[in-house]
């Protein structure tokens, strides 16, 4: 018969056409049919009737086929046509062309259980993703040795973009050294009985009940008997015998928050964020869908055996506004996240290669072939709001607490208690790390304002986060890294919402080897109020002569304003005492306190013994209180706030013995 008929007439139980056939009993039977055969109902189902492609008759396939396949036929003729026309010839289509790409393998145990077709293939992305833009990528290949805490503070691009390290060479990071490391020697240091978390590829859900042990057994299987493709990317490695072969390089160790923040005397078993050492054991065609690392963390991430191809999208605001929408919809499964951004990247990473990834960059991972590779999870200063970004991200798609990164916000508020202490002493910090502290704080603050007004429930929790054996007042610590972070940025540091300020150049000795300058207002000689500032302070225009002197603001005033805090009133200081002093006496320069600034100031027209003039005022406040923190008890505070003006004047015709002091005034007032 001819191809072309196929389709129509070439059929179980062809139809009879009216116009050839007037019988039902016509169509049992054929041309060919033995006078005494007899066909039952059900075979009369399943005849298949072919055409001569001559004569046009009907006859049943198994009376003229002798065995073959109807389905290999081109053009078929019957014995009669075939005889009568020597030039007719019986053809056959043409072999199906065998296709050269490997044939997707179907999960048939999912499809069994009810998951689409489309759904259950493992290798349907990588089907998808043939026709799709895909970039190269231009990440830095960089040296070990040159990868370091300073490596990141002189490169402002460094920790912003995926990095690739060729050779482990340099990289201060130790790995199991022997050659035929494998599968059995991680069963045998971890444990045979350790539970693992492995992911159905195809569905990308977890299978419960598999430990290290049926899970060596399944990667040890042949790739053709594997029922499944499954993962493991969750083995999590440390306090065990396989850890002490495993060192992250030295980058790492060096900006890790769980080496710098988290209490050292605090890592105890299940004490601390266990995210440093992950063993991952990928077979063949495993692949991991578009995810960004538990809060936005970084990953260095190591290649002991096998490959890897990484898929990379930047984490701009527009990329991660588009994650949050594609993760938390019903079309995660069946989109290609790539097609809602405007780039993808993609990286091959073979043995001995390792990568350093950073703050929130979205990515999906394909395994060519069975691999193992080690790396781990790591917070740090270099890109704190991204982090925070990344976070809010997981509870808006309510990603389960225990995907999360454990500890999130007690880490943030020992982070919070340790760069306060930094800002306290002076210590160098960068504007790229104070920018980060600036979101730190913010976040904090809005972990204080649930204590304080959150209801019972979000009070509650957001108080077990808060470290108790760092953090005794979280409110005050909060605000006051807020502050100091301003201060150091230069910004309006006295504010108690936005900063309406433009940032100057850091005041926190970030630039090596200078020094904190303050900058006083000028103020009338006849007054003794001295205003410092770590912020320059507008300079009032000149006066008109002999126009009146604008008036100041008192410091009580200012000290008395409310906090412009929303719904936040602070306690109320029972007694207010303020104390002025002033004394005089006359000093020999040489006497005068050694300072690079007066040392200028004195240098010329300073001859002979100079008046000084010293100023003091002195504030104490005090207040008593029921404390509910602390379950009732009775708290007394006190505040002494200190704050001393010298004045020389050197005149050339005074006279006088000098260091024999002068007291000129001393007055007191208590205010209740």
């Amino acid at each position: 018969m001819a191809a072309t008929r196929r389709s129509s007439r070439l059929s179980s139980v062809a139809k009879p056409d009216p116009k050839r056939e007037t019988s039902e009993e016509t169509w049992d039977r054929c041309a060919a049919c033995k006078p005494d055969a007899v066909r039952s109902s059900s075979s009369k189902a399943k005849t298949v009737w072919a055409e001569c492609e001559k004569c046009g008759t009907w006859f049943h396939w198994d009376c003229v086929g002798e065995g073959g396949d109807i389905n290999l036929v081109d053009k078929w003729y019957c014995k009669t046509c075939l005889a009568s026309h020597p030039e007719l010839q019986i053809t056959l289509l043409p072999p199906t062309r065998k296709s050269t790409r490997k044939r997707a393998r179907l999960d048939y145990a999912n499809i069994e259980a009810g998951v689409p077709h489309d759904q259950s293939d493992p290798n349907r992305w990588m089907t998808i993703i043939q026709d799709k833009p895909i970039h190269p990528d231009s990440f830095k290949r960089v040296r070990g040795d040159e990868l370091s805490k300073e490596w990141v503070e002189r490169n402002e691009w460094a920790m912003t973009e995926p990095v690739v390290i060729d050779s482990p060479d340099g990289l201060g990071m130790m790995m199991p050294s022997e050659p035929e490391f494998g599968i059995n020697d991680v069963v045998e240091l971890v444990g045979a009985d350790v539970p693992v978390e492995v992911i159905d590829v195809a569905t990308q859900a977890t299978s419960p009940g598999w430990t290290l042990g049926s899970w060596a057994e399944y990667y040890n299987t042949p790739e053709p008997k594997r029922d499944k493709i499954r993962n493991v990317i969750s083995l999590e490695v440390s306090g065990t015998k396989l850890a002490e072969k495993i060192c992250p390089p030295r980058l790492v160790r060096e900006i890790d928050w769980v080496e710098h923040v988290w209490p050292a005397g605090k890592k105890g078993k299940g004490q601390y964020p266990k995210v440093q050492l992950y063993c991952l054991m990928s077979v063949a065609q495993c692949w991991t869908d578009w995810h960004v690392d538990f809060a936005g963390s970084s990953v260095y991430y190591h290649i002991l055996k096998g490959s890897k191809v990484f898929y990379f999208v930047e984490p701009t605001p527009a990329n991660l506004n588009a994650y949050e929408k594609w993760s938390g919809s019903e079309n995660q499964s069946t989109t290609w996240f790539g097609d809602l951004v405007d780039k993808v990247t993609k990286v091959e990473l073979a043995a001995g290669n390792t990568m350093i990834i950073p703050t929130g960059w979205i990515h999906c991972v394909y395994t060519p072939q069975d691999s193992l590779v080690f790396g781990g999870n790591f917070l740090h200063s270099y890109n704190i709001a991204t982090q925070l970004r990344v976070r809010d991200i997981e509870i808006n798609t309510r990603v389960p607490k225990k995907f999360r990164f454990p500890f999130f916000t007690k880490m943030c508020w020992y982070a919070t208690d340790k760069y306060v202490r930094d800002l306290k002493a002076k210590e160098e910090i960068s504007p790229r790390i104070l920018e980060g502290l600036a979101s730190l704080a913010t976040f904090v603050v809005s972990e204080v304002r649930m204590i304080e007004r959150g209801g019972k429930e979000k009070e509650k929790e957001a108080k077990e986060q808060v470290p108790g054996d760092r953090v005794r007042e979280p409110g005050a610590l909060a605000r006051e890294l807020r502050w100091r972070v301003r201060n150091a940025r230069g910004m309006d540091s006295d504010s108690e919402g936005p900063s309406t300020s433009s940032p100057v150049p850091p005041t926190n000795g970030a630039t090596a080897g200078a020094k904190r300058k303050r900058t006083e207002t000028p103020i009338p000689a006849s007054t003794s109020t001295s205003v410092s500032t770590s912020a320059p302070v507008p300079v009032p225009a000149p006066s008109a002569p002999n126009a009146a002197p604008a008036p100041v603001q008192a410091e009580e005033e200012k000290m008395e304003s409310p906090v412009m805090f929303r719904n936040f009133v602070p306690r109320k200081w029972t007694e207010v005492r303020r104390d002025s002093a002033v004394t005089t006496c006359f000093v020999d320069p040489s006497s005068i306190q050694e300072e690079e600034a007066m040392d200028k100031l004195v240098q010329e027209g300073t001859v002979g013994a100079a008046e000084l003039q010293t100023k003091v005022d002195t504030i104490v406040k005090t207040r008593r209180y029921k404390d509910k923190e602390q379950g009732g008890k009775t708290v007394v505070e006190r505040q002494t706030i200190t704050r001393t003006l010298d004045i020389y004047t050197w005149d050339e015709n005074i006279t006088r013995d000098v260091d024999v002091p002068m007291e000129i005034a001393n007055d007191s007032a208590t205010v209740s």
